[in-house]
Parts: structure tokens; C-alpha cells; sequence
């Protein structure tokens, strides 16, 4: 006869832990791991659970799941096992430091004898990947459980995505002041994650030493431009020098240099044209990724050679990112690295929809939870809790303008001379702030380091219109869309081109420009509102009627005096532009 098993639902907290690089630690030491993780459980996890009045119901090689009554007791139990797993592994060497992530979650669940079951326990087990190593992670559910004088140190993360699921669940990160330094064991030291490239000399046809300063000019321009955009890692130009020849083998090329990516091409001189033939191979299958042929006038080379790289970075660029893309997508969960969630991140914030906006925010923390000192994941989070005030619609813009200052403050500091970290962290401060001066310094820095960063010089032209320089606003924005990559994100620096030009009073070439990007991309509410106040400006309100309920049915609760307190723009351009919204019919 089949014996029953005693089962009774109540209401828990559920602690769930996991350690940070478990695989790559026992793999490059297993009995040291193992034999710390023992000491570790039998000195430090096992009595604080106890203490604070706990049971732990699953040991996993690597984590633990335990319960506990209320979700005070679980977060109070949660901290003190943190800074104690700090202390304890404080004399490891930053190789072999062991670190935990941590989530709670309270809800019924499913008691038995042995082990407990339920939605609530697979929503921590899964909670625990967007803490960071030494971090703690809990849901909303807590944070009802707490009650309002004891929710100090958390940070609203908003609802996101749990594999598996088909709800998001609103989650919050709790400050436990244990997060390491350095994220340890879940990636391998000297990794370079950033996709990698090798530019070959190019071959001049016919053969002419005596002109082979075209080719080495417009390689080396290529080579500059390509450097300064810190998403690629660029061959130094001195190792390439070898390769130049005849026959091309790329495969053996990538393994001899280490790169991904293969560019290479051919220049040749007719009369007093040049004609440049390039192809981009990916290295690990062979294969061409694109190939592309330019052509142009010698009478000014240096223009000819700028005009060329910009053309060859425009394509090189976004063909190397959708293909990283790909490959992150195709990628198993256990064998992200924050790089990867990254570019799934950027992904879907362009898009703009609620949901798409959800899953980037998830990866983004995850990508913080991999690596919490990459400043980039900091920088676009900055960005995200923007784009959640401009145009998700935010229920707290003032707590989420403060968190998007406060990841934008920690992204500089991480890293003050990346072209995209300078650029979102100074439209941060523009949009939120008003703090014009810093931005603009930030921009021009970015400018600096990447002349090639089309985020740098379009965020650039937005600040410059909200403080009156519209002319400079346009000259930044027409360099932005010059240098945009192919993608969805296009219709953004269209946009600010079009808000750029109707500053200007230039409303014809706003109002082409702002179609252009609405057609692109229908979700992006600031593309709708140039567009309404440019046909207002132009005198067809009846369009601009149409365009303000295409806005309404997206965002029914839009209100011009709520609306106005987030503008960053400045009288007399303020005033103006409000008067023009409610001219569209857009409510007070």
C-alpha cells in the first residue's frame, strides 16, 4: 500500500540563495570549493537560519531554500547571513572569494514532510537571479508584509519578467552593504565579451607602392572610428600588417588573431576617382557578413576618406550588434555574461511597449546581477527609468528620476571616459537635473572619446535645444542620423532631428522628419507630440487633432499640466510648445 505523505498549505516567507559561479569554482578547484561551501554551511548558513527562527527544507549543491513565518524574520535572517558570509570569506583570495545571491517571497505554499512546493517557492527560486552576488532581492509581496516603516533601503526595480512565467512580478532590491567588489566565478578573468575585430590592410588595384597612402589612410581612419566605439574591441592596426595579402583566410585569421570579425577590402585610383570595395567575414564560420563598394571624387581626400569610414562604421556597427544579438539570444540562460543581456536589453527598451519595456529592465538587472561593475548596465538602467518617466508613463517620477541619477552617478564613477556612459549619464542630467552645464561637458566629452557615437551626438542635440542652441541642435542631430545604425532605434534620432528643426522654426523639415520616425516606430510618444505641435505650428490643427487622439489612445491618462512639469524645455520655447498641445486638443 502506498503511504500517504502529510501535506498542509500555509502562508511563508521563502528564502532562496544561490552561489555566484559555482561550475567555474569546482571546475578550477573542486575539493577547495566544495570543502568552503561545507564550512560555510555547517558554521555560518545553517545556525543564522535557526536563529531567526527558520528551517531550511532544500539543500542544492550550490544554494538553499529555507522558510520562515514572517518576511521580517526571512529579510532580517537574509542580511545577517550576508555580512557573515562577508566576514567569513574576507581572507579568500578574490579568485576563490564564494559569495551568495538571495531573494524572498512570501506566499502560501505547500508543506510536506520533506519539502515545500507552490508558485511562491518557484517565484523566489527564480527571484534570486536579479540579485547581485552578496545582494538581496525581494517581492512585492514583501514589501506589503513589512508595512511603511520598514521598507528604508528598498529600490523599486518595477515588474519583471520570471522565466516560465506568465506574470511579471513587481520586485525590490534591498541594500545589504556585502556586495563584493568584483563579481567572482561567473566569468573567467581575461574574457573579452565584446565582439572583436581585425581590420586588414587593403589592397590597392593596380598595384602602386607610390600610392599606397590611399588604402593605409582610409584604413587607418576605419580603424580609429571603429576604436572609439566601445561595444567593439578593435585589432591594433600593427597587428594586421602581416595580412595584407593576395589570399584571404579568414578562419585562419580570427584564430591567429583572436577576432570574430574579419574587414578587409580593396581600394583602386581611375582618373581622378577612387572606388574602395569592402567585406566583413565572420570569422568563426567563414562566411561574408556584408559586402559594400563606395566610390568618390579625389579632389578632396580627406573629405573622401571621412565620408567612407562613416559609411563603413554605419555598416560594420549594426551588422556586428545584430549578429552578437543572435548569438546572445541563441546563448543558454546558465552562460549569459552581462554583455549579453545587454544587447537583449537594448533589444526591447527601443521598442517602447509596456512589455518589451519589462523583459529590458529584467535583463538589464540581470546584467547588473552578473556584473555589478559594469558601468554601461548602469548607464542604460539611468536610461530606462527615463524613458519610464517620458514615455511608458510613470505613477513616482520623482523616485524614479532619482534612480536613474542615482545609476547614472555610479556608471560615471565606474567609468568616466566611455562615449555611451558620458552620453546617457549627461541627457540623465539635462532631462532630470536641468543641470545643462554638466551635460553639455559630459556630451562634449563623449564626442571626445567616440566621434562616432551617434547616442552622443543626438542626446547632445537634445539638451542643446532645451537651452536655446537650436542651430547647434540640428548640426548634432543630422550627424546623429548620419551615423545611426540600421535598426529599430533609428526612428529616436530622426526624432530628435525633427524636435531639433522645429526649434529651429525650420517646421516643414520637422514635420517630414517626425512622419518619418512615427512611421518607424508608432510607440514613441515624444515623436507624437513634435509632430502635433509642428502641425500646430503649421497651421493643420485638424492633423494635429488626429496625431493628439493617436496619443491619447495610447496614453489615455496624458495630461498638459502634469505633462509640463517633466518638459525640459525653457521659456519662451516652454510656453509655446505647451499652448500648441492644448491647441491640439490634448486635455488640460
Amino acid at each position: 500500500m502506498t503511504q500517504l505523505v502529510a501535506t498542509r498549505r500555509r502562508h511563508a516567507a521563502i528564502l532562496a540563495a544561490d552561489m555566484v559561479g559555482y561550475s567555474r569554482l569546482m571546475e578550477a578547484a573542486e575539493d577547495d570549493t566544495h570543502a568552503w561551501l561545507m564550512r560555510l554551511r555547517s558554521q555560518v548558513l545553517d545556525p543564522g537560519i535557526a536563529t531567526q527562527g527558520g528551517r531550511v527544507v532544500k539543500n542544492t549543491g550550490d544554494g538553499f531554500l529555507a522558510i520562515f513565518d514572517s518576511a521580517n524574520d526571512a529579510i532580517q535572517c537574509a542580511i545577517g547571513l550576508q555580512r557573515a558570509l562577508t566576514a567569513a570569506t574576507v581572507e579568500q583570495t578574490v579568485e576563490r572569494r564564494i559569495s551568495f545571491r538571495m531573494a524572498v517571497n512570501f506566499a502560501e505554499i505547500i508543506v510536506e514532510d520533506d519539502d515545500v512546493y507552490g508558485d511562491g517557492v518557484n517565484v523566489a527560486a527564480r527571484l534570486q537571479t536579479y540579485a547581485e552576488p552578496g545582494g538581496l532581492i525581494v517581492s512585492g509581496a514583501v514589501v506589503e508584509q513589512l508595512g511603511t516603516d520598514h521598507r528604508g533601503g528598498l529600490i523599486d526595480l518595477g515588474d519583471l519578467p520570471l522565466r516560465n512565467r506568465t506574470q511579471p512580478v513587481r520586485v525590490y532590491a534591498l541594500r545589504t552593504q556585502t556586495v563584493p567588489t568584483r563579481l567572482i566565478g561567473d566569468v573567467q578573468v581575461g574574457v573579452e565579451a565584446r565582439p572583436s575585430i581585425a581590420v586588414l590592410p587593403f589592397r590597392m588595384r593596380p598595384t602602386s607602392p607610390e600610392e599606397s597612402y590611399f588604402a593605409t589612410g582610409i584604413v587607418d581612419n576605419i580603424i580609429h572610428a571603429l576604436a572609439s566605439l566601445k561595444e567593439l574591441f578593435v585589432v591594433a592596426r600593427g597587428s594586421v600588417l602581416g595580412y595584407g595579402g593576395a589570399t584571404i583566410d579568414v578562419r585562419s585569421i580570427g584564430k591567429e588573431l583572436g577576432v570574430r570579425y574579419v574587414l578587409y577590402g580593396s581600394a583602386r585610383r581611375s582618373g581622378g576617382r577612387l572606388h574602395i570595395e569592402t567585406q566583413l567575414s565572420d570569422s568563426e564560420m567563414g562566411t561574408v557578413v556584408r559586402s559594400d563598394m563606395y566610390e568618390g571624387d579625389l579632389a578632396d581626400l580627406f573629405e573622401l576618406q571621412r565620408r567612407i569610414t562613416v559609411s563603413i562604421v554605419r555598416m560594420v556597427a549594426p551588422h556586428v550588434r545584430e549578429r552578437e544579438l543572435v548569438r546572445a539570444r541563441r546563448t543558454p540562460p546558465q552562460n549569459l555574461t552581462a554583455y549579453d543581456c545587454i544587447l537583449q536589453a537594448l533589444d526591447h527598451l527601443y521598442r517602447l511597449d509596456y512589455e518589451s519595456f519589462s523583459l529590458a529592465r529584467g535583463l538589464l538587472r540581470h546584467a547588473i546581477a552578473y556584473d555589478p561593475r559594469y558601468a554601461l548596465a548602469h548607464a542604460y538602467t539611468a536610461q530606462w527609468y527615463g524613458f519610464k518617466v517620458g514615455e511608458i508613463g510613470s505613477t513616482e517620477p520623482a523616485a524614479d528620476a532619482a534612480a536613474s541619477i542615482s545609476h547614472a552617478d555610479i556608471a560615471l564613477e565606474l567609468d568616466s571616459g566611455d562615449s555611451q556612459v558620458l552620453a546617457i549619464c549627461g541627457h540623465a542630467y539635462a532631462y532630470f537635473k536641468r543641470d545643462y552645464r554638466r551635460a553639455i561637458d559630459l556630451f562634449d566629452r563623449a564626442i571626445e572619446a567616440s566621434p562616432s557615437s551617434s547616442m552622443a551626438w543626438s542626446m547632445s542635440s537634445a539638451t542643446r535645444g532645451y537651452t536655446g542652441d537650436s542651430q547647434t541642435a540640428v548640426r548634432h542631430a543630422e550627424m546623429g542620423v548620419r551615423l545611426s545604425p540600421l535598426d529599430e532605434r533609428l526612428f529616436w534620432h530622426e526624432g530628435l532631428l525633427a524636435q531639433a528643426h522645429y526649434l529651429s522654426g525650420n517646421y516643414e523639415e520637422a514635420m517630414e522628419w517626425a512622419c518619418s520616425a512615427v512611421e518607424r516606430n508608432e510607440s514613441g510618444k515624444f515623436n507624437l507630440r513634435t509632430l502635433i505641435a509642428t502641425f500646430v505650428a503649421l497651421r493643420r490643427v485638424d492633423e494635429a487633432a488626429e496625431v493628439a487622439q493617436q496619443l491619447l489612445r495610447m496614453q489615455p491618462d496624458f495630461r498638459v499640466s502634469e505633462y509640463a512639469r517633466r518638459c525640459p524645455f525653457q521659456e519662451p520655447t516652454l510656453g509655446v510648445w505647451l499652448d500648441r498641445l492644448r491647441l491640439s486638443g490634448l486635455p488640460e
